[in-house]
């Protein structure tokens, strides 16, 4: 086991006001920073496979579920 006098960084569990959850602080040497977005938009993502279509494929296509 380790000595609690250790020099090494850990995390640590920090309360937020008001929020439900607690948050840990970053890993020593951890990059914080958000992953790049992506840039693609609806229509891109919604290309046609290739290879035989199906008779219901255009209709696939074009829907969007409600929640969008």
């Amino acid at each position: 086991m380790s000595d609690s006098g250790d020099a090494e960084p850990r995390q640590r569990v920090v309360r937020v006001p008001g929020a439900r959850r607690a948050r840990l602080t970053p890993v020593p040497g951890s990059d914080t920073a958000p992953e790049a977005a992506t840039t693609a938009t609806g229509d891109e993502r919604r290309t046609a496979p290739a290879g035989a279509k199906g008779p219901n494929d255009e209709q696939l296509l074009r829907d969007v579920p409600p929640h969008y």
